[in-house]
C-alpha cells in the first residue's frame, strides 16, 4: 500500500546508495549477462539434452526456453530499471516484500552464485587440463579433481586458481573487470557463431531422422523429453540476475539495464538454437552424451580440426568469463546485504580507489574456492536450479506487487500486457520447479531453515535498526562507518 512507511524507507534506502561508480554501459552489462547464460549450457548441456532428453528436437527445446525466459526478462527489465540497487533479486525482494522474504531470497541466491561459480570453475579446469595434456603436460590426479570425483583426486587446484584469478580482476573495479569479461565473451560468441556457420556445411541430413524420437518414458524423448530439455537450459538465464546486480553501476540504469537484459536474451537464444541445430546435424544425437559434445561432433569431421581447436579455446575463455560474472554478481549481493545490516557491515566496505567491495569479493572467492576444492558438487548442483527458479518467481511477482503499492513510481521500462506477462513468467518457472527431484527440494528446505535461524538470531534486529536509523550506518543502535562511503 502507498502509505506503508517501512516500504517507503526500504525503497528510499535502495535508491539512495552512491558508493559505487556509475561506469557501465549497455554493452558491458550485456557482456555480463551473455558470459553467464552462454557457458556450460552451450558447451555441455546441448549434448546431454540431445542424447538423453530431446534428440535432434533439442533446438526446439532451446527456442521454447528462450520464449519462456522472455517473460522473466521483461520483468527483470522493469524492476531493475525502477529500483536500480546492487543486490539483484535480493534487493528487489527486500524492497517489495520486506526484510524476511528479502533475506530468504538473498540467502538462496548467495549459495546459488557460490555453487555456480565453483561448478563452472571445475568445468574450466577440465578443459584447461585437456589443453595441457595435448601440450604434453599431465597434472597429477591428486591436484586436478576433488575427492568426490571418484578418480583418485584430493583437491581441484585448477578450479581454485581460476576463481582466485577472476576474483582478482573483479577487485580491480567494475570498469576494468567488465572490459576483460567483454573480450572473453566476444571471443566465445565469435567461436560459437563460426561453429554454427562452418559446421552447417558438414551436416548429414540423416542425423535429423527422426527429429523427435519416440518416447521411452517420461522425460525420455517425445514431447516430455523436449520439455525436460527446455527446463535444463531455462535455468541458465540466471544471467538476468547478474545484470540486475550491476544496476547501481550502470550509467543510465533506466535505459541500460533493459537493453542489456533483452540483448543478452536475444544473443543467447540465437546461439543456443543455432549451435543445437548444427550439433545434431554433425553427428548422431546418441553420441553426444559426453562432457565436450561440440569437440566430439567436430572430431568426426577431420577437415574441421582447426574449428575444434578454436571451440576448445573459446570454452576456456568463455567459462572463465562465466566465473568472472558470477564473482561480480555475488560480491554485489554480499555488499548490499551488508549495507542492509543482514550481514556483518564490514562486507559492505567499498575500496575508495577502485570503487569495489573488496572484502565482499574476498569472502565470495574464499567460499567458492572451498566448494570447488572439496564439496560434492554433483550432489548439490540441483540447488542452483531451485535458487534460479525462486529468483525468477520473486521478480515476476514483484512487478505486480510494486505496481499496486507504487503505481506512480517512475518506470523507465514497463512490462507490456499488465499482469499477463509476469503471470506467464511465474507459471513457466513453477512448471520447471515442481519437476525438480524431491531430494533437491528437501535440500533447499534445509538451506532455507538454516537461513531462517541466522535471520531470526542475527539479521532481523540489525536490519530493523538499520532502516530506523535512516542514512546513518547503525547496526542494532551502534554506528558502524563504512570505508569508501561518500560524506
Amino acid at each position: 500500500m502507498p502509505g506503508d512507511p517501512a516500504f517507503e524507507r526500504r525503497l528510499g534506502h535502495a535508491l539512495g546508495g552512491e558508493e559505487l561508480t556509475r561506469t557501465l554501459g549497455p554493452l558491458a552489462l550485456t557482456g555480463i549477462g551473455v558470459a553467464t547464460i552462454v557457458g556450460t549450457g552451450v558447451f555441455v548441456l546441448t549434448g546431454e539434452a540431445a542424447a538423453e532428453d530431446a534428440g535432434p528436437a533439442v533446438a526446439v527445446s532451446f527456442a521454447l526456453a528462450g520464449l519462456a525466459a522472455l517473460f522473466v526478462a521483461l520483468c527483470y527489465a522493469e524492476l531493475a530499471s525502477t529500483v536500480p540497487a546492487a543486490g539483484g533479486t535480493y534487493s528487489l525482494a527486500y524492497v517489495v516484500f520486506g526484510p524476511g522474504i528479502g533475506w530468504i531470497v538473498g540467502w538462496c541466491l548467495l549459495f546459488e552464485y557460490l555453487l555456480g561459480a565453483a561448478l563452472i570453475a571445475v568445468g574450466w579446469g577440465g578443459y584447461a587440463e585437456s589443453a595441457l595434456s595435448r601440450a604434453g603436460i599431465d597434472l597429477p590426479d591428486a591436484v586436478s579433481s576433488s575427492a568426490f570425483a571418484g578418480d583418485g583426486g584430493v583437491a581441484d587446484v585448477p578450479a581454485a586458481l581460476v576463481i582466485a584469478a577472476m576474483a582478482g580482476l573483479v577487485a580491480l573495479g567494475a570498469r576494468e573487470s567488465t572490459r576483460v569479461n567483454l573480450v572473453m565473451t566476444a571471443a566465445k560468441v565469435i567461436a560459437l557463431a563460426l561453429f554454427a556457420a562452418v559446421g552447417a556445411t558438414a551436416i548429414t541430413r540423416a542425423n535429423y531422422d527422426p527429429f523427435v524420437p519416440a518416447a521411452e518414458g517420461f522425460g525420455e524423448f517425445g514431447l516430455s523429453g523436449i520439455l525436460r530439455a527446455t527446463g535444463l537450459v531455462f535455468l541458465a538465464y540466471i544471467g538476468f540476475d547478474v545484470i540486475a546486480t550491476g544496476a547501481r553501476e550502470a550509467r543510465r540504469p533506466g535505459r541500460d539495464v533493459p537493453v542489456a537484459v533483452l540483448s543478452a536474451l536475444g544473443i543467447a537464444t540465437l546461439l543456443y538454437v543455432a549451435v543445437a541445430l548444427v550439433l545434431v546435424g554433425l553427428v548422431d544425437y546418441r553420441e553426444l552424451g559426453v562432457p565436450d559434445p561440440l569437440s566430439a561432433a567436430l572430431a568426426v569431421h577431420p577437415s574441421l580440426g582447426w574449428l575444434e581447436t578454436l571451440v576448445n579455446l573459446a570454452a576456456v575463455a568463455g567459462l572463465a568469463a562465466g566465473v568472472l560474472s558470477l564473482m561480480y554478481g555475488m560480491s554485489r549481493i554480499f555488499m548490499q546485504m551488508a549495507d542492509d545490516a543482514m550481514l556483518p557491515p564490514a562486507l559492505g566496505a567499498v575500496d575508495p580507489r577502485h570503487r569495489a567491495p573488496r572484502r565482499a569479493i574476498g569472502m565470495a572467492a574464499s567460499i567458492s574456492i572451498v566448494l570447488a576444492l572439496f564439496a560434492p558438487l554433483d550432489v548439490l548442483a540441483d540447488l542452483i536450479s531451485a535458487g534460479t527458479l525462486l529468483a525468477f518467481m520473486t521478480v515476476c511477482a514483484g512487478v505486480v506487487v510494486l505496481r499496486r503499492r507504487r503505481p506512480g513510481l517512475e518506470r523507465p521500462f514497463r512490462v507490456p500486457l499488465g499482469p499477463v506477462v509476469p503471470a506467464l513468467g511465474i507459471v513457466a518457472s513453477l512448471v520447471v520447479f515442481v519437476t525438480l527431484p524431491g531430494q533437491t527440494l528437501l535440500r533447499l528446505a534445509g538451506w532455507i531453515l538454516i537461513g531462517l535461524v541466522i535471520y531470526l538470531t542475527y539479521s532481523r534486529r540489525r536490519a530493523a535498526a538499520r532502516l530506523a536509523a535512516g542514512e546513518e550506518d547503525a547496526v542494532a543502535g551502534e554506528a558502524t562507518p563504512r570505508p569508501g562511503r561518500r560524506p
